[in-house]
């Protein structure tokens, strides 16, 4: 069996330089599945140029639409749209979001195939693909960039100025921290990243006990805390995982207590609907709170990390929060808590991110093709029919896009 795969041109503003696969690993595609071909739109924003691509033996076009497989990253353009195809990019229309409603009408209307990054997931229903590990290492690295600018102590350049990680840890090797306390939360793949850079500069991590139960510290120290940890039962109950993710209403924030003796937040944990928030704005209002920088890489807008109310932009990341009157003031302001709330923090790093993407891709994905989808990969992951219908799975979403039609 023979399968064309493109790689497409990202052609959403601001401008993507992400792709699916490098060169590299296109290489390594055609050379493990016989049966691969592919071909590359040509691109001028590409963190690999089109050059890179014919040198590694690829065709690179105008038009790609011989393709049977068209793989992007963010979401594509309704007119580019190619009918009778299958595609693969990040939709964002699955949590029902009102301006990608079009988008998916247009799916429907000319008979495409769409298969999710984020609807990519196991048996277990994990997900499999995705760029959230680099999201935590650019959004950990901002946080410190912010607070070096900030509090005057050094200067840390973009790390869309710089060509890859190993050079962004390099920077990182010039700065020396004052002492701090910082509390990270989460446990997937955010957290990992954000923790590689909290290692990397040689923060001291300590137990959470040992965490709460000393105010200061003569140098930098972190804290990971998972749900069991900022959470606990109305009712003084034991903490039940399973319980919490199917009932969050019998539970309560408990994260005041990381509050009153932190002085920087990064937030790598995912949110899930009906769950306790961290803190509110009245939280943040109590003299006792003593967080002032927070690095939201999981940016849920009004949500539960209260002093993130905009996401910010990679142009400029910084704003502040006035916590006593919850208006949105300078970055540097006296008084405030210091907010960097990019979210889309991987495309900073677009090089690194696209070459840990192909990897993800190549093991998951690819080998679904040329297997009989054993593993159910592509029929978890399809949202819409070549008839141009919903799958199963995704026929809650009707309404949503019925509402277009109104």
């Amino acid at each position: 069996m023979s399968i064309t795969f493109a790689l497409i041109k990202e052609r959403k503003n601001p401008p993507d330089r992400r792709v699916v696969f490098s060169p590299k690993k296109c290489q390594e595609v055609i050379k493990q599945f016989s049966g691969a071909r592919i071909i590359v739109e040509a691109s001028d924003i590409r963190i690999f140029s089109d050059d890179d691509y014919r040198k590694a033996g690829f065709e690179v076009m105008e038009d790609v639409s011989e393709a049977d497989v068209m793989l992007g990253v963010k979401e594509v353009s309704k007119e580019a749209l190619i009918p009778n195809k299958k595609y693969f990019f990040f939709s964002h229309t699955i949590k029902k979001q009102p301006y990608n409603r079009g988008l998916l009408q247009m799916v429907l209307e000319k008979n495409i195939q769409l298969f999710d990054h984020e609807t990519i997931v196991n048996e277990w229903n994990r997900r499999l693909i995705g760029f959230g590990y680099y999201a935590g290492l650019v959004g950990a690295y901002n946080g410190f960039r912010a607070l070096g600018l900030r509090d005057n102590i050094f200067e840390l350049p973009k790390v869309e100025n710089l060509p890859d990680l190993t050079s962004v840890k390099a920077e990182l090797d010039k700065i020396s921290l004052p002492p701090m306390k910082i509390v990270l939360s989460g446990s997937g793949k955010v957290t990992k990243g954000a923790k590689e850079i909290l290692d990397h500069l040689k923060i001291r991590e300590i137990t959470t006990t040992e965490y709460l139960s000393q105010d200061y510290f003569n140098e930098a120290v972190y804290c990971v805390i998972r749900v069991a940890d900022y959470n606990k039962r109305k009712d003084g109950g034991e903490f039940d995982k399973p319980e919490f993710y199917s009932n969050p209403s019998e539970y309560e924030g408990d994260f005041m207590k990381f509050a009153k003796t932190s002085d920087v937040f990064v937030s790598g944990h995912f949110y899930g609907e009906g769950a306790p928030f961290l803190f509110t704005r009245e939280d943040a209002k109590h003299p006792d709170f003593r967080i002032n920088l927070v690095s939201d890489i999981s940016c849920d807008i009004d949500g539960p990390v209260a002093c993130t109310i905009r996401a910010s932009t990679i142009a400029n990341p910084f704003y502040g929060y006035n916590p006593q009157d919850e208006s949105e003031v300078v970055f540097d302001a006296p008084g405030a808590i210091t907010v960097m709330a990019v979210d889309n923090l991987p495309c900073e790093l677009p090089k690194d991110a696209s070459q840990g993407f192909g990897d993800m891709f190549l093991e998951n994905v690819i080998p679904a093709f040329f297997d009989g989808d054993k593993e159910g990969i592509l029929r978890r992951a399809q949202i819409t029919t070549e008839e141009g219908m919903l799958t199963p799975k995704y026929a809650y979403l009707r309404d949503y896009v019925e509402a277009v039609l109104k």
